[in-house]
């Protein structure tokens, strides 16, 4: 699998992903083979490129929940940005909050856990993207925690408007991490401005601007080596999870991300900023560690996780590559081996190999994939 940019895509290339347009319709099923026109539309749409399989590649598996992930992202990505730019010009929420209602029947019931794919940011759709997710994650993270609807319905509007500031930010500042202190000012200033403008439009609802500023705030205070203090909303320390997970595992171009093991880490070794509740709420959400995963070692060894530990999600039991041997983070002899990585497609996906587990006798829940059609 590779990432080839649009103006790299050639006729008969196949897709390893579905394409939706923006009302959440298939236009290219996975496997599908591009043609003349289909490049055109691919480029219509604003994309900056697609995976592509390999000329004899298989097409990697995914389940229901994936593609119906990678559906509903397209659609709301392009309805945030719509929304975002026009309230900057009419100062009115306009269409917000069927977004809002949308991520909550989406994603604000659900009783399993999901995989939370990250896909490709540029800079002209980082806002969007990062928006978006966070939105989902607080509308996960609160059904966990049992907030009620009310306060759910806040965290999410909050959530999808948090960083509408950055609108209006230099496009080189965007989703940009080291920034210095010229850059940091200007950041200020554009939050400083967005806020105002939720406050103009929510003026009925102060909630919305105290959230989000509360979360810039108490973010902005670590990251500087600032003790973070003054009040917080719980629903501002939902977003605080969701923002800084997401932007630490957040692809684009030129940064690497941080694994979701490493992501989970940083979270959980600072208990005095992350709610130790919201990040468990977090690993009560999404798939991090589970059985079939592969995984780098700081022992430098490569293995599988055999089964999950809900007493410590990062010290799983193992089966090593190298000689078959289990291995059980959670047992005293082991506690100087840690899991230091994920094994990852090219796409971002974990390498699962489930099939591997089953072969050595061990029971794996085995996900319901959907097949892709022949090309």
């Amino acid at each position: 699998m590779q990432f080839v940019k649009s103006e790299d895509l050639k006729v008969g290339m196949r897709l390893a992903r579905p394409i939706y347009n923006r009302n959440g319709v298939l236009l290219y099923e996975r496997n599908s083979k591009l043609t003349g026109q289909g490049i055109m539309s691919i480029k219509a749409f604003g994309l900056i490129g697609i995976f592509i399989l390999e000329p004899a590649e298989p097409v990697p598996p995914m389940t229901e929940d994936d593609i119906e992930f990678e559906r509903f992202q397209m659609m709301q990505v392009f309805g945030i940005e719509e929304e975002m730019k026009r309230m900057w010009g009419t100062r009115k929420a306009g269409k917000i909050e069927t977004i809002v209602s949308n991520i909550t029947k989406g994603y604000g019931s659900l009783d399993h856990k999901i995989n939370f794919i990250q896909g490709l940011r540029s800079r002209e759709d980082y806002l969007y993207k990062h928006s978006l997710n966070v939105a989902m994650l607080c509308a996960m993270l609160s059904h966990v925690l049992q907030v009620g609807a009310q306060r759910q319905h806040s965290v999410i509007r909050a959530a999808v408007l948090h960083d509408v500031g950055q609108l209006k930010l230099p496009r080189e500042l965007i989703g940009k991490n080291d920034l210095n202190e010229e850059e940091k000012k200007i950041l200020d200033a554009k939050q400083s401005e967005g806020f105002r403008i939720l406050d103009e439009v929510y003026a009925d609802d102060p909630s919305v601007k105290r959230i989000c500023s509360q979360c810039y705030r108490f973010i902005r205070d670590f990251q500087e080596g600032r003790k973070p203090g003054g009040q917080i909303a719980p629903e501002a320390r939902i977003m605080i999870v969701a923002q800084t997970f997401d932007q630490m595992t957040a692809m684009q171009f030129g940064q690497s991300p941080a694994s979701e093991v490493a992501a989970l880490r940083h979270l959980l070794d600072h208990p005095q900023v992350y709610d130790e509740d919201v990040v468990a709420a977090l690993i009560a959400s999404i798939h991090i560690l589970a059985p079939g995963t592969s995984v780098e070692l700081s022992n430098k060894e490569k293995a599988l996780v055999i089964s999950a530990n809900p007493a410590d999600i990062l010290r799983p039991v193992l089966l090593n590559f190298r000689d078959n041997t289990i291995v059980d983070l959670s047992l005293p002899g082991n506690r100087k081996i840690e899991i230091t990585d994920i094994m990852k497609t090219m796409d971002n996906r974990h390498v699962m190999d489930t099939e591997m587990l089953k072969r050595q006798g061990f029971h794996v829940e085995e996900p319901k994939y959907v097949d892709a059609p022949s090309g």
